[in-house]
């Protein structure tokens, strides 16, 4: 044993391998550059390849685009909707209207108030409104006609621009500023109160009980007016002309030539545009008092009633009179 244990002591120890060596081979008046191996990469995940693209700077974003075409479309889209209420609501005067027992006392009554109101109401605005206008295009036209020697074309001349167009739409401007104010305000509070939702939970429907009374009184009361406008619109002219000693036609001749270059198809298309100017007045104040919020007061509906009716008396007038052209 002792022998054995002084051959393993007198063995000697394995060398060990040097690790190799590296750093790379540097070339004479070289730098040595160190060389490490690629750092694995992780393995992409199924979201990220499915991910897109990055939009390069040249496209605009896509809010941007969604948030233009809606500040674009929003506005055509609320004048499409108007229309279609409008039409929607006309429609339904004219079906319910010509049935006898729609009208029942409570219509009847609210027909007579509304229809007194904008009579009244308006009266005093068109007498001086037609002064006005007598003096400044009857006055002025049989002026220089007889300054011209063309008299007789006094009444083709008044036919167009007083009976057809000016008259219509001052008369529908009175009646809205007077009474179509009146129908916003007083829908909006209704609207705004709840009144609506207690008339429709007693069974009673608020349109036959509020906007059909009132589409026809303001229809009756724009032709009421709109005669009253043109015959003192006329005899204010005339006797303007007569004062000043600049007209002469007998008032006699100046209304053959008036009714001489009218026709039946005038006539009609005067008491037409009249009818349609009040209902639409009326049909659109409605329609801006009842679609109202309760967060929305009289400050925020009244220029925008004002505003559409406006527009409607304009584009009723042109319609017609193109149409009839």
């Amino acid at each position: 044993m002792a022998r054995e244990e002084a051959m393993l002591e007198a063995r000697p120890a394995p060398a060990r391998k040097a690790p190799p060596d590296r750093t790379p081979a540097v070339r004479d008046g070289a730098s040595p550059v160190l060389q490490f191996p690629p750092r694995p990469t992780a393995a992409a995940t199924p979201r990220q390849q499915a991910a897109p693209p990055p939009a390069s700077r040249d496209e605009p974003p896509p809010a941007l685009v969604w948030l233009l075409l809606e500040r674009l479309g929003a506005p055509v889209r609320r004048g499409v909707l108007l229309l279609l209420a409008t039409a929607a609501l006309a429609l339904g005067v004219v079906s319910e209207g010509v049935r006898p027992g729609t009208w029942r006392r409570t219509l009847r009554a609210e027909f007579r108030r509304t229809l007194r109101q904008a009579i009244a109401g308006g009266l005093g605005t068109v007498l001086i409104t037609a002064c006005i206008v007598g003096w400044g295009i009857v006055h002025q036209t049989l002026t220089w006609l007889s300054y011209a020697g063309q008299e007789g074309l006094t009444g083709n001349l008044l036919t167009v621009v007083l009976v057809r167009e000016v008259t219509p739409v001052l008369v529908g401007l009175i009646l809205l500023g007077r009474s179509g104010t009146v129908t916003v305000v007083e829908f909006g509070a209704t609207k705004a109160s709840g009144q609506l939702d207690v008339l429709e939970a007693q069974g009673l429907d608020p349109f036959a009980l509020l906007v059909l009374p009132r589409v026809v009184a303001l229809s009756l009361a724009c032709f009421t007016l709109g005669v009253i406008f043109l015959g003192v619109a006329l005899a204010t002219g005339y006797m303007t002309s007569w004062l000043g000693g600049l007209a002469q036609v007998t008032p006699r001749e100046l209304l053959v030539n008036l009714f001489g270059a009218t026709d039946t198809a005038e006539f009609a298309l005067f008491a037409v545009k009249l009818v349609l100017v009040g209902a639409v007045v009326a049909l659109v104040c409605a329609i801006t008092g009842m679609s109202s919020t309760r967060a929305e007061t009289p400050s925020h509906l009244l220029p925008r009633g004002f505003v559409r009716g406006f527009l409607g008396i304009l584009a009723t007038s042109a319609l017609l009179s193109v149409a009839a052209a």
